[in-house]
């Protein structure tokens, strides 16, 4: 019996992600958002990183721009993608009729998470083998915390992202919910700016940040070097755990399955 429920769970996550992705692709703004946004931003990325002293820091212009990419790429195309489309499947009903049926409600929104979860996991393999081919990065050599660190970034934004679609009423207002999170990750979380260049104090408050964990998990797995310690590795891994588990807690709490009067 068990088998039997774990198949015809997995088979309506598919269904789901299947129906997701026919939207994604018919949505030329989400694609767009999902595509070619995050192309963009790695080569904004690459051009302030290039302006920086980065001797003290270890990272070379190529690293410290792919491995900060990365974690461009997944606030881009899994948060900032899915705070929309959590919004507007909750305005079209969508989400009332599906919990209606018999996909459990963690099932509906991953389901719904699918497809961006995928575009951006591809689009991040992709970086990292640009970037040991073309740019003469070394292959990740810490493969396994490189991966543990996308999955981790992936869970943890998906489920951001739909705490932030319980308080946002519009898909239109979704612009605007998606910028705090946006802004403080930019500043803060060393996609544009290693935080080996900030004051230690600075830098430690910064580390608390949703997506600093997730961008030092790929920098130990991808460059690995003095810093990728155990120590180090467990209190990234636990610092985005909390906030996985944080943004879950608010989903439960707080989000809506119907429309916002």
């Amino acid at each position: 019996m068990s088998a039997t429920a774990t198949t015809g769970a997995a088979g309506r996550l598919a269904a789901l992600g299947r129906a997701e992705l026919t939207l994604l692709v018919r949505n030329r703004t989400a694609l767009f958002m999902a595509l070619l946004m995050p192309v963009a931003m790695v080569w904004a990325v690459r051009s302030s990183v290039a302006r920086l002293e980065l001797a003290r820091t270890g990272l070379s212009v190529a690293a410290a721009s792919m491995t900060g990419g990365i974690g461009v790429v997944l606030i881009f195309v899994v948060y900032a993608n899915l705070v929309p489309a959590y919004v507007a499947r909750r305005e079209e009903l969508v989400l009332k009729r599906l919990r209606a049926g018999e996909p459990g409600d963690l099932e509906i929104l991953a389901g719904t998470a699918l497809p961006s979860a995928a575009v951006a996991l591809g689009q991040c393999a992709v970086l990292i083998a640009a970037g040991a081919l073309l740019l003469d990065l070394s292959a990740p050599r810490r493969p396994e915390i490189l991966v543990a660190g996308m999955l981790l970034g992936t869970v943890m934004l998906a489920a951001l992202a739909a705490a932030s679609a319980a308080v946002t009423r519009t898909v239109e207002s979704a612009q605007i919910t998606v910028l705090p999170l946006m802004a403080v990750s930019f500043g803060g979380s060393g996609l544009f700016v290693p935080l080996e260049l900030l004051p230690d104090g600075a830098a430690d408050v910064l580390r608390l940040l949703p997506l600093t964990p997730v961008v030092e998990l790929v920098r130990y797995g991808w460059l690995g070097g003095a810093g990728a310690d155990a120590g180090a590795v467990l209190r990234a891994v636990g610092c985005a755990v909390v906030w996985a588990g944080l943004a879950v807690f608010a989903v439960r709490r707080w989000f809506r399955w119907e429309p916002r009067r």
